[in-house]
C-alpha cells in the first residue's frame, strides 16, 4: 500500500469514526427526547387529574355556597317572623299596660 492509499484509508477511518460518533450522539439525543416526552406526558396526566380534582372541589364549594345562601335566607325569614311576633306581643303588652292605668 502506498502513502496515498494509506492517507485515503486513514481519512476513511476518521470519517467512519466521526460518523459513528455522530450516530451515538443522535441515539443519545433521541433517548433524551423520548425520556423528556414521557416526562411531559406524565406531567400532562398529573395536571389533567389535578384540574379534574379542582373542578370537583369548585362544584362542591358552589353547592355549599348555595346551601349556605338558602340557610341564610331561611334564617332571615325566621328572624323577620320572630321580630313580627315580638312586635305584636309588645303591642299587646302596651295595650294591657294602657288598660291597667285607666
Amino acid at each position: 500500500m502506498d502513502s496515498t492509499q494509506e492517507t485515503v484509508a486513514a481519512h476513511d477511518i476518521d470519517a467512519l469514526r466521526h460518523l459513528e460518533e455522530r450516530i451515538v450522539r443522535a441515539i443519545e439525543v433521541v433517548g433524551n427526547l423520548r425520556n423528556e416526552k414521557q416526562n411531559l406526558l406524565d406531567e400532562k396526566a398529573r395536571l389533567i387529574s389535578e384540574k379534574e380534582n379542582l373542578e370537583n372541589e369548585l362544584l362542591n364549594t358552589q353547592m355549599q355556597v348555595e346551601d349556605l345562601q338558602r340557610q341564610l335566607g331561611n334564617m332571615r325569614d325566621a328572624r323577620h317572623e320572630v321580630k313580627g311576633r315580638i312586635e305584636r306581643l309588645l303591642g299587646q303588652m302596651d295595650t294591657i299596660n294602657g288598660e291597667q292605668h285607666d
